[in-house]
């Protein structure tokens, strides 16, 4: 069986996280391996349907993910995971299920500022906080607990999406959980 693992990508909204996910998705598919995204939008959608954005439902959200994630990883999957994840215990909590499973974990935190994200606005989340019309956004009036210590932090804004995925990859090469 190949090796499974979840590779976390944190990180404001518009930062680079689905994109950078989706890019690396891409390159082990091309290798033959077992992957699957867990894009936080879709998660929202069916797994987490109901829960609004509390920390308590963001929480819960993402210890949704985070059992969903360890499940596939345990039986050989790279689950790719990008979701804000806005608060330090909780990544904590979904890092400490992994490693008490022995399944691979890694942190990466997708270190855009909010003024670049607010640039981007792939979702107009900015423009609507801005217009009155949006309340909660996280890093702008609702807090996101930067990564004290992640396996990799990338600053998507001062590279492009092949150099993050080159690094993310040599990250999970150095760490055994691909293997040529």
């Amino acid at each position: 069986m190949s090796v499974g693992a979840t590779v976390w990508l944190t990180g404001l909204p518009s930062a680079g996280k689905t994109t950078i996910a989706r890019a690396l998705a891409a390159r082990l598919r091309d290798e033959g391996r077992r992957v699957e995204v867990l894009d936080g939008d879709e998660i929202r959608e069916f797994l987490s349907a109901g829960l609004g954005f509390s920390r308590e439902d963001r929480d819960v959200n993402v210890r949704r993910i985070g059992f969903v994630a360890q499940l596939l990883a345990s039986h050989g999957v790279t689950v790719l995971v990008p979701v804000i994840a806005p608060y330090a215990h909780a990544r904590e909590e979904v890092r400490g299920r992994h490693q008490a499973q022995g399944t691979g974990y890694v942190e990466v935190h997708v270190a855009t500022p909010v003024d670049v994200c607010s640039a981007r606005d792939v979702k107009g989340l900015y423009a609507r906080q801005a217009a009155g019309e949006l309340a909660g956004l996280t890093g702008v009036d609702d807090p996101y607990e930067v990564p004290a210590d992640p396996d990799l932090r990338i600053a998507a804004h001062e590279q492009g999406v092949g150099e993050s995925v080159a690094a993310l990859y040599a990250l999970l090469g150095e760490k055994g959980l691909v293997r040529p």
